[in-house]
């Protein structure tokens, strides 16, 4: 079992190794090493169509993170008071989100945008005021935004649900019995107990979002995010610049991480 443990992280963890190495090849090839350089950090730094592409995938992961970890919360502390068949239906709709290929969701997503657009595209023309440009649905940050947070959405309910349930129930009713209204029980109770669950949700919305690739290919319109640049890119042949940039990504994520888990061992302590 050892041996097998070794050989699955190996295999896991040797390739992101391979990729950071050859970041700093000083070759034109991402397959030969000729001497270690950082010159392809600069160039991966100074392209414009990177800093697009990375401003646009953190406005998009953010604003996803953010309307997941509100919108997922609310449901979770909601669903606790099911029972019965409608728990059972919001129960099996949140498990059927996750499981759908991230094919799936893209192209139903279009579909659906497309079809909304279609339909009131012509109503906004038809109310505007003549002699003025009428404003036009169309693919961008929204669509995308909206494509991430459905699906995001039910992981974080998953996890603030998970947590909801080990949550000692006799503090809120402590609360309530001293005559605490339910939005003070909810701050001082309820809240700090939920959330390493709402900030594992966040974190998860975030890295699911900035990484995506299949969705928002589908529905990012004219927008380029990272992974849609490294994608194109790819295609062309990969050069150590795309190994730059997965490198970046990569301490970007980890600093993120070990910024989430000191903030959780302070509150912890506190």
């Amino acid at each position: 079992m050892r041996i097998y443990a070794i050989a699955v992280f190996l295999f896991l963890y040797v390739p992101i190794g391979i990729i950071v190495l050859f970041s700093f090849n000083a070759g034109r090839h991402a397959s030969e090493l000729k001497g270690f350089s950082i010159q392809w950090y600069d160039k991966a730094l100074s392209n414009p169509f990177v800093g697009d592409a990375f401003v646009t995938s953190l406005i998009v992961a953010f604003s996803v993170a953010i309307l997941s970890s509100l919108m997922g919360t609310a449901a979770a502390l909601a669903l606790q008071r099911l029972k019965g068949t409608p728990k059972m239906l919001f129960d099996g709709l949140i498990y059927v989100s996750v499981m759908i290929p991230g094919i799936v969701i893209g192209i139903a997503t279009l579909v659906a945008l497309v079809t909304v657009f279609d339909f009131l595209n012509p109503l906004l023309a038809s109310a505007w005021p003549e002699g003025s440009k009428p404003p036009k649905l169309h693919m961008g940050y929204a669509s995308v935004i909206a494509a991430h947070t459905l699906f995001t959405m039910s992981l974080v309910i998953i996890l603030v649900r998970a947590r909801i349930a080990g949550m000692d129930r006799a503090l809120i009713e402590a609360s309530m019995d001293l005559y605490a209204t339910p939005w003070r029980t909810f701050y001082q109770v309820t809240l700090p107990q939920i959330y390493p669950a709402i900030l594992a949700g966040f974190l998860l919305s975030f890295t699911f979002s900035f990484d995506d690739f299949i969705i928002s290919f589908f529905v990012a319109g004219a927008n380029t995010t990272l992974p849609i640049y490294i994608f194109a890119s790819i295609r062309r042949g990969i050069t150590p610049e795309v190994n730059a940039i997965g490198t970046m990504v990569l301490v970007a994520s980890l600093v993120l991480l070990l910024t989430a888990q000191f903030l959780l061992r302070k509150r912890t302590q506190r």
